[in-house]
């Protein structure tokens, strides 16, 4: 295996064009699962995913060039599937199943490329659409994401010099491994990178997925990047995301098909999927309300990804709910996703460990976290709280209230409808930094 010279690589940017976006696996797993049932189940959906930067003290438009920008976005849209990945996908086996994918979605998928964008700058922000069949828009959130943070690093580096830069890479690496040796520690443990779309750069990402794997071994379960699955002979990660709840709930009709759309799309999931892949994620509209009003088939699905209550506190409140249903616990898992790092993890695994099971998926702080690593101290390159969510659907407005009222999205109007009919019980208000 090569290992590239990171900081050689960034400081020899002399051509037109570095293409952050090279491969249409360069994104996570749970993408083409869900665009597959979207395909069959949902084909006349259309979609609109809008860029929303969280870090408003960060004016992107005024960091990130817009010719650059457009470059990186219009290469995308060359991007295609390869023979070599389209093999790959047909013939590899993702959670012990083969031939997760259907024949006639990786035909159609061959021809796939991403759609049209808008862009435009308002009050030093960059306002970026992804408007169109949701069998289309769904793939760009990944990408557009990667696109922008890589950017954003690019242009922090520019102008340091070749000796600086070793040293930031040098540090940052340090960081990593040190905290790589306090997770060897933990008997048991079981952790993925889920860190592309907040990523510092593909190259970077690349190298935390081959040092982790080196340094963790066999707790090491995977990536979420099918990319880098692929190259590096990993399990891929993931199953469904916050998008099926939220478009679900605007195609409601009635205050009552709005309560059952979060569950009439999982059980649209698990006839997709024949049973397999049974995580839930249970916060889009809170998850105190998603537990009370579940029907008891959720009960029996392996387990749950709580992202936006604290670790413990939703964890705990997920295994109560369990044994309220009669189910055992042990038997189940919890997958923690949410800005975890280091310290949330050794935390939250010693909480759980031994009543239920527990995998952590390592994002931002695995891929980006370069706080304190600059030579010169600044905070450029600290990671931002940057999102791509689905904001329309067929014309109506979309809702994420989220357990966190800070990662809540959408027409504030439509917004106070989802309370009233979900309910506000157990939210609360916590600064999102990633």
């Amino acid at each position: 295996m090569t290992v590239t010279d990171i900081a050689t690589r960034t400081y020899n940017h002399g051509w037109r064009l570095d293409p952050i976006i090279r491969s249409l696996l360069d994104t996570d797993f749970y993408k083409l699962l869900m665009l597959q049932m979207i395909r069959k189940m949902y084909p006349d959906v259309h979609v609109t995913f809008s860029l929303i930067n969280r870090s408003k003290h960060v004016r992107l438009a005024e960091v990130i060039d817009e010719k650059e920008l457009r470059a990186q976005l219009d290469h995308a849209r060359t991007v295609q599937l390869s023979k070599k990945e389209h093999i790959w996908l047909a013939g590899n086996s993702f959670y012990g199943k083969a031939q997760m994918f259907s024949s006639d979605f990786l035909a159609w998928l061959v021809d796939f490329r991403l759609p049209e964008y808008e862009l435009r700058k308002v009050d030093g922000q960059y306002e970026l659409y992804f408007e169109g069949p949701w069998t289309h828009t769904s793939m760009w959130e990944i990408p557009a994401l990667a696109i922008v943070n890589e950017l954003r690093s690019r242009q922090a580096m520019k102008g340091h010099g070749r000796f600086a830069l070793d040293v930031l890479y040098a540090r940052a690496k340090a960081k990593l491994w040190t905290k790589v040796e306090r997770l060897k520690q933990l008997d048991g443990l079981l952790l993925s990178d889920f860190g592309t779309r907040r990523r510092h750069g593909f190259l970077w990402q690349r190298w935390c997925v081959e040092a982790v794997k080196e340094g963790l071994g066999n707790s090491f379960t995977g990536t979420s990047n099918v990319l880098l699955a692929m190259d590096n002979d990993l399990e891929a990660i993931g199953t469904n995301a916050h998008e099926l709840p939220m478009v679900s709930a605007a195609l409601a009709n009635s205050d009552e098909e709005l309560r059952v759309a979060p569950y009439r799309v999982l059980d649209d999931w698990r006839q997709m999927y024949a049973g397999n892949l049974l995580i839930a994620l249970p916060d889009a509209f809170g998850t105190t309300a998603f537990l009370r009003d579940a029907p008891d088939w959720v009960a029996d699905w392996t387990g749950f990804r709580p992202d936006s209550a604290p670790p413990i506190v939703a964890g705990e409140q997920i295994v109560r709910w369990w044994n309220d249903k009669g189910r055992d616990p042990s038997r189940k898992i919890l997958i923690f996703s949410d800005a975890m790092d280091v310290d949330s993890i050794e935390r939250t695994y010693r909480h759980f460990h031994g009543r239920v099971r527990t995998s952590f998926g390592w994002g931002t702080n695995l891929t980006n976290d370069f706080i304190g690593c600059t030579p010169d101290g600044a905070a450029d390159l600290d990671p931002i709280s940057l999102v791509c969510k689905v904001t329309s659907v067929n014309g109506r407005p979309a809702v994420k209230l989220s357990d966190n009222t800070e990662k809540a999205t959408g027409d504030p109007e439509e917004i106070a409808r989802y309370l009233r009919v979900f309910g506000g019980d157990d939210r609360f208000t916590s600064a999102v930094r990633v």
